[in-house]
């Protein structure tokens, strides 16, 4: 009896406090309660309704708008119109923390033609590499700058001839890249049952800082000698992975790949003004690997 009588009182404890919700006009998302979870309900009940009702209850001006500017510059070879820059507004509010997020957002909601590379959005594929506010770098790695009151400024790579928008022309690179054989040469043909070609732990410690290259070209696009020079000076991209393959102790072309880069526009246009190192998004050092190639060279001389 005594059980019949307490789901009656919170019975109508719950009638009360869902016509309460409803003349607040307030939408419940929770499910509803089962006869069975009534029987549970604790005699405040009430008091914890009132409290959803009330945290449920829309604020307004709570997080007012963060507008940021993104100024990008873009240019198509099918208009007849020299390149220019377009600015867009986004709300920091409802996007995502990165500057590619701000320029996947602008594609979507404001400019569909607005053209760019992207990929893995994971600083693994290397594919959104611009340079931003002066500075080349990924655009899935590069956080939004807070400021509201300076715009984002987004160009492609420069000294590289454009395709569209912020995508750049990189067939020169990769033929650079193809050039220096990027792939291991062994001494000699694998002998019986062999698998693979096995190194010691140090020896395979020594590609450490190279091997993680995921040539996005920002490190050659930065170097003043690569800009002037591009059709003949290699880069530090593609230097720093010809000493990946002349440090592997697995590859037997080491004297061969030396030969070739012992040119004077091949290696030594560089300088060592740094910039390279400066802008790797994978914090490799492609400076060091091009002074290792050149001491390589001076010890055989």
């Amino acid at each position: 009896m005594s059980l019949s009588i307490t789901f009656s009182r919170t019975a109508l404890s719950f009638g009360r406090n869902t016509r309460n919700l409803r003349a607040a006009n307030i939408t419940s998302t929770a499910p509803i309660a089962s006869a069975g979870h009534a029987r549970c309900l604790s005699s405040d009940s009430e008091s914890s309704l009132k409290q959803a009702a009330t945290s449920a209850t829309p604020t307004t001006g709570s997080n007012p708008e963060r507008i940021k500017y993104f100024k990008v510059y873009r240019w198509d070879p099918e208009q007849a119109q020299k390149p220019y820059v377009s600015t867009y507004p986004v709300d920091l509010n409802d996007c995502g923390p990165m500057v590619l997020d701000a320029l996947l957002k602008i594609k979507s909601e404001q400019d569909p033609t607005l053209t760019f590379r992207r990929s893995c959005r994971e600083g693994i594929c290397g594919s959104c590499a611009m340079n931003i506010n002066g500075s080349n770098t990924l655009a899935c790695l590069s956080y939004i700058d807070d400021d509201t009151k300076a715009a984002t400024k987004v160009y492609p790579l420069p000294h590289m001839y454009v395709v569209k928008d912020l995508v750049p022309d990189l067939g020169n690179f990769y033929e650079q890249y193809r050039s220096i054989e990027p792939w291991l040469q062994p001494e000699g043909d694998k002998e019986k049952g062999q698998a693979e070609y096995l190194q010691t732990k140090q020896d395979r410690s020594k590609l450490d800082g190279m091997y993680e290259c995921i040539l996005c070209a920002c490190c050659s696009t930065s170097c003043p000698s690569y800009w002037w020079n591009s059709d003949k000076y290699l880069g530090p991209a593609v230097l720093m992975q010809a000493y990946r393959w002349i440090e592997d102790s697995r590859d037997g072309s080491t004297k061969k790949r030396l030969e070739d880069l012992d040119d004077a526009f091949k290696l030594y246009r560089c300088h060592t003004i740094m910039n390279c190192t400066k802008v790797c998004p994978k914090n490799l050092n492609p400076g060091r690997a091009i002074a290792n190639i050149k001491k390589k060279l001076a010890s055989e001389h």
